[in-house]
């Protein structure tokens, strides 16, 4: 345990940094509540319409593949910092393994660009009279 001590203690003292900056910042700073500040904000951009909206689906399809084409990641880096170090019957075998697995990410990605997954502009895939609202 004292190994790790002085990470302990770093992680304590950059907590209470922290922690002391916010709280100096909210009882030092101004109060003043403006119809601005109260607005949601996200990348500069005016909120519009409700926030209850259903997303598209391709909207989750695109998550779903960038989760797992990210993934792909957590695989790769383990066997990138053992790869040079390993036998020469390691290196052999994992080099045609991650081959196989990098085809088969490859061929996913080519077949996910082939459907359009990616393109979720609904006015191209959609047609034209499924974009006008039908009054209630």
């Amino acid at each position: 345990m004292s190994d790790y001590l002085g990470i302990v203690v770093l992680a304590c003292f950059a907590a209470l940094v922290g922690a002391i900056m916010v709280f100096i910042s909210w009882f030092l700073g101004p109060k003043r509540v403006t119809r601005f500040k109260q607005a949601p904000y996200e990348c500069g951009v005016q909120p519009v319409g409700d926030a209850r909206e259903r997303f598209p689906i391709k909207f989750y399809l695109v998550a779903m593949l960038f989760i797992l084409f990210d993934i792909e990641v957590v695989f790769l880096w383990p066997w990138m910092t053992v790869y040079k170090s390993g036998s020469e019957d390691f290196i052999k075998f994992t080099f045609f393994e991650v081959l196989i697995y990098l085809s088969t990410w490859i061929l996913g990605f080519v077949y996910a660009v082939r459907i359009n997954a990616m393109d979720w502009d609904e006015t191209e895939t959609m047609p034209e009279d499924a974009l006008v609202e039908e009054a209630a």
